[in-house]
């Protein structure tokens, strides 16, 4: 059995005091109920002008759209790997709408996961994995972007700053017009590139899934580790919209400074 880094008991830590931090009398950070993943609203609260039934008709309309334009890997060993995978991840959720799972025949290291629970993951982020707990970590990340409906609630949101398309969400179902907005593009962006707010968040309820689907959560961190060596090594090899998330530096600080905060006496590896 390999031995456990401090940094990856650090990160275990901070995975497991979510559930103990009522009782210590610290700050509960929003959602961390592990044990009520799946029954608990993590969309309470949120501006969101789709329906989930609607959610999952854009879905499937903008996958209709990329799959015209991206080469699908038809291995059906790997194919079923992937999808067994990310449905365990999936189970281990609060998502509320079932996940089409697909492989992209593509070098680049990425994987997105479209409104509705249509999932794409690039062969190369299988590749660049090197075992299973990281590759299962950037998943259940794109997992929870869905589940949080990060994509629709940041259109409703444009919406809101743009009131004179606001009529077209009813008008149309808001499937009409963000397809407008995405035709010419291989991925529309404005359904995949989210605030850092919404990174953080799917950050943080990632590591959640992944934990509960029996992954080492300091996996993904390790696998940024490795992106970010990667991409200081030979710069521009990240795929562009990898490189929209928060910067790699941070998303490796943000859970070893929590994890020191929880447990001020784990050392740090920065």
């Amino acid at each position: 059995m390999r031995r456990l880094s401090f940094f990856s008991v650090s990160a275990w830590i901070f995975v497991l005091v979510f559930a103990a931090l009522g009782s210590k009398g610290l700050p509960q950070q929003k959602n961390s109920d592990i044990d009520e993943i799946g029954r608990r609203d993590i969309n309470k609260h949120q501006i969101n002008f789709i329906s989930l039934e609607k959610e999952i008709a854009l879905g499937k309309q903008l996958a209709a759209e990329i799959e015209r334009t991206v080469n699908l890997r038809n291995d059906p060993v790997i194919t079923e790997y992937v999808n067994r995978l990310g449905q365990n991840l999936v189970r281990n959720s609060d998502a509320k709408v079932p996940f089409v799972i697909k492989v992209i025949d593509s070098e680049e290291v990425n994987a997105f996961a479209l409104p509705g629970g249509f999932f794409y993951v690039n062969s190369g982020l299988i590749l660049a994995a090197d075992e299973e707990a990281e590759l299962a970590g950037v998943m259940a990340h794109e997992i929870a972007h869905v589940a949080a409906r990060h994509g629709t609630e940041q259109y409703s949101k444009a919406q809101l700053l743009n009131l004179a398309t606001v009529p077209l969400i009813f008008v149309g179902g808001g499937i009409g017009y963000g397809l407008s907005q995405a035709a010419g593009f291989l991925i529309p962006l404005q359904f995949l590139q989210f605030s850092r707010g919404a990174e953080r968040e799917a950050d943080h309820l990632g590591m959640e899934y992944a934990y509960k689907a029996g992954y080492d959560p300091a996996a993904v961190i390790a696998f940024f580790e490795k992106l970010q060596a990667q991409e200081k090594r030979k710069p521009g090899t990240l795929s562009k919209l990898f490189s929209t998330h928060p910067p790699t530096t941070e998303r490796i600080e943000r859970p070893n400074r929590n994890s020191r905060r929880f447990c001020p006496t784990a050392p740090s590896t920065l």
